[in-house]
């Protein structure tokens, strides 16, 4: 029966790290919008800064993200003097009296830059926005892209957080997804982040990966866990060929079924919550002392375009080639190309190509389907008082779904939609009941386990 409930709400839907997702953004927003949106930020916002790297020094067959492999710094010079241009451009747009209080450097590979390079970016960055003193800086590494030098550069740039893809330690795995790295590079940079003062480490998992067992998944759980990161992310490999055709190099036979898919998954769940891990939204795992945990725990917890996250910002400015940011008044994309980015940047400043206003109801809609993810459900009370006027029909759906449900996914405990036990894991899935976008069939996505 298990078996069944899986294969029939294996269905793709987004993984909602927005609402409406990238694919309902259009060329409405531009950079005139943008610019407008930006000037209305005061000094009463908070903001979070993300600057994308979209270069790596290898291509991972497995990854969905915006990048390209490059053998030659030369590239990522140019990239980087068109990058320190926008940040310029939009720092000149905000309110200096804004502070920041998150900044994270995505990829791509941020750690392939020269040591000089990161702390340059670092400096231009502060010398265009207001940093708290407490501003977390989060980073993705690459084990095989660090060297002492390099964590000596990621230490002088203030890192709070390192975050590690790990993906899977076995050999015939990691050849197969072309992300060759060992056990001892890894706990070769955890601890040299540690000896620098990183207070946080992070560790990416993926399940679902070819040619993957539950032996070697649960070989790689049980090497991370000795590692004792403070958040271990635990993602589901998305297969999408027609995005990213890097990923046609994988071999879709030695892929396992989406039965085996979920048995992985659960299995590694059950192993880091043995291990003292507390089980955050639908795949993110921290100790208890951990902010994450924190905010999971007193209903704070939040989701944005990096996933889960603890980080309380009122807006998220995107820096960089396809990097993507929400301000109040909605959504915004730059161009992903990098070569027509840095024209646009040289003529104009800043890069956006396209976005989405946000509607009251997008913004009632959106509130509901994250607190879906994060809380697996949401108060009718919480619901009308912050989005009245749409309160009473969302209610609606909410009681019509549960009426309907078959399979034991959600109830309603007195004023509360929750999702059960068994409905958790099926989080995206219950979350698209209230995507009033779904239905234009706009975008493919990936399964939902």
């Amino acid at each position: 029966m298990q078996d069944a409930l899986v294969e029939r709400l294996s269905s793709p839907v987004p993984r909602y790290t927005s609402y409406p997702t990238a694919p309902h953004f259009d060329e409405s927003i531009g950079p005139e919008v943008y610019s407008e949106w930006l000037g209305r930020l005061g000094p009463a916002n908070r903001l979070s800064l993300y600057a994308h790297i979209p270069y790596c020094d290898r291509l991972c067959w497995f990854c969905a993200c915006h990048t390209k492999q490059t053998l030659r710094y030369e590239p990522v010079e140019a990239y980087l003097k068109g990058l320190h241009a926008e940040i310029a451009a939009v720092g000149r747009r905000v309110c200096r009296d804004a502070p920041v209080t998150a900044l994270h450097f995505g990829g791509g590979s941020p750690t392939m830059l020269r040591p000089d390079d990161m702390v340059a970016l670092k400096s231009c960055l502060e010398q265009n926005f207001t940093f708290s003193p407490d501003a977390e800086i989060s980073v993705e590494m690459d084990p095989n892209d660090l060297d002492d030098l390099r964590h000596d550069a990621l230490a002088a740039i203030g890192m709070t957080r390192a975050s590690l893809g790990i993906q899977d330690f076995d050999p015939k795995v990691q050849k197969a997804i072309n992300r060759i790295q060992t056990f001892e590079q890894t706990r070769g940079v955890v601890e040299a982040a540690r000896a620098r003062g990183v207070r946080s480490v992070n560790c990416d998992i993926l399940y679902g990966l070819p040619f993957q067992t539950m032996e070697t998944l649960a070989e790689t759980v049980r090497a991370v866990i000795s590692l004792r990161p403070d958040r271990i992310a635990l993602f589901g490999y998305a297969h999408v060929p027609w995005m990213k055709k890097h990923q046609t190099m994988i071999d879709e036979a030695a892929l396992p079924g989406i039965v085996a898919r979920f048995s992985q998954m659960a299995m590694a769940a059950e192993m880091l919550v043995a291990a003292g891990y507390e089980a955050i939204g639908i795949d993110h795992f921290a100790l208890p002392a951990d902010s994450l945990a924190a905010a999971a725990r007193d209903g704070t917890l939040r989701r944005n375009f990096q996933g889960y996250t603890d980080d309380q910002a009122d807006a998220l400015i995107g820096l960089g080639a396809s990097a993507i940011g929400q301000l109040p008044e909605g959504y915004f994309q730059n161009m992903p190309a990098t070569g027509e980015y840095l024209r646009r940047v040289e003529e104009g400043g800043v890069a956006v190509v396209r976005g989405y206003a946000l509607t009251d109801e997008d913004r009632a809609r959106a509130f509901v389907i994250e607190r879906v993810m994060c809380d697996f459900g949401f108060s009718f009370a919480d619901l009308a008082a912050r989005h009245p006027a749409f309160a009473a029909a969302i209610r609606a759906e909410a009681r019509g779904f549960a009426a309907s449900d078959k399979d034991g996914l959600c109830r309603i405990e007195g004023e509360r939609f929750e999702l059960t036990a068994t409905g958790r894991p099926f989080a995206r899935t219950v979350a698209a009941v209230f995507d009033a976008h779904l239905s234009s069939g706009r975008g493919r996505h990936s399964i939902a386990v």
